[in-house]
């Protein structure tokens, strides 16, 4: 294959990576055809049409050419390796299941069964792993229980959990990253940082190999649910501080309509404005062990979530469901 060619195969399978990025993996995977980053870079920019006007010409009618999202540069400034921030949109949907913190292996039975039952009944139509779905016991940099299932072990239970989810809810299902699977990447940044870019250890491709058809949303991205927004919850640098319960951090933090999870805990704030608008906010509780060896004592609650979202894009329904002893409240 031509420089081009694997900058096109690359490009096609990750539209959204960033040029840097993905030039780090396509080096990593093809040493023998580009002599180092910089050259992959370069076959990326040059399939996109950024290399200039007497280049641009081969390659102007290719899906790959597209205006640039960037700011004009008139005065030729050098080149930056800034990150354009977007938030996921769903789209599609008319009803979309939220399981936030399972934290497998570490999950609790009774209320994930009585989440799965509750969503099919609902008849959702698209479910949302947001984030900690997989606790990473072993790659964190705290205190490792020699006694936990290590890293392959917890791959193999999200696995057997990811198979009962589709084979019961029958529809799509979406993968965010919570700051429980971020200590994959920081342990491949410390521990291993010779493999880290090579596309068979991003862990993306690590879960898409397990999880068939399953959508990946990045860490730390503001998802969009018509008007209502979702994160994880470690998005904001220091948390979500909980004066009074996690929604009036969340609320004081983005002023905006959202759901979060991370906090195990279910609560709602509202707030209406001067000019009658109303900017509700939800926390979401948790599908793991309430009392775990590291703060046995807490205010967790066991919970999930599902929104109803109105086909003309902005309106929507949103139910937050707490569960006590397997049974939904």
């Amino acid at each position: 294959m031509t420089k081009a060619s694997i900058a096109r195969k690359y490009r096609d399978k990750y539209p959204e990576y960033p040029s840097h990025k993905l030039a780090r993996i396509m080096y990593n995977g093809n040493k023998l055809t580009f002599k180092d980053v910089e050259a992959a870079r370069w076959a990326l920019r040059y399939i996109e049409g950024k290399t200039g006007a007497s280049k641009k010409k081969y390659v102007k009618d290719t899906p790959f050419v597209k205006e640039d999202a960037r700011p004009v540069n008139p005065y030729n400034l050098p080149e930056s390796d800034e990150t354009i921030y977007k938030p996921f949109v769903f789209s599609g949907h008319k009803k979309i299941g939220i399981l936030s913190d399972i934290h497998v292996p570490y999950h609790n039975i009774p209320a994930l069964t009585a989440a799965i039952t509750y969503l099919k009944k609902e008849k959702i139509d698209g479910l949302l792993l947001n984030g900690d779905t997989i606790d990473c016991h072993r790659l964190s940099r705290f205190i490792k229980d020699p006694k936990k299932r290590n890293f392959k072990l917890e791959l193999d239970t999200f696995k057997a959990l990811f198979d009962v989810l589709e084979k019961q809810l029958k529809c799509k299902i979406y993968f965010k990253l919570g700051n429980h699977e971020i200590r994959y990447q920081h342990f491949l940044y410390e521990k291993a940082s010779e493999i880290a870019g090579i596309e068979e250890f991003e862990f993306e491709n690590i879960i898409k190999a397990r999880a068939r058809g399953i959508q990946m949303i990045g860490d730390k991205t503001v998802m969009k649910l018509n008007g209502l927004n979702g994160i994880h919850g470690h998005e904001y640098i220091g948390g979500i501080s909980a004066p009074v319960n996690v929604a009036r951090g969340l609320y004081l933090r983005g002023k905006v309509s959202a759901f979060q999870g991370h906090n195990h805990a279910t609560s709602e704030h509202s707030e209406t404005d001067m000019n009658g608008k109303i900017v509700t906010t939800w926390s979401i509780g948790c599908l793991s062990e309430l009392h775990p060896d590291y703060m046995p004592l807490n205010r967790w609650n066991a919970g999930f979530a599902y929104v109803e979202l109105d086909q003309n894009g902005v309106d929507y329904q949103f139910h937050n469901k707490r569960i006590h002893n397997g049974n939904v409240l």
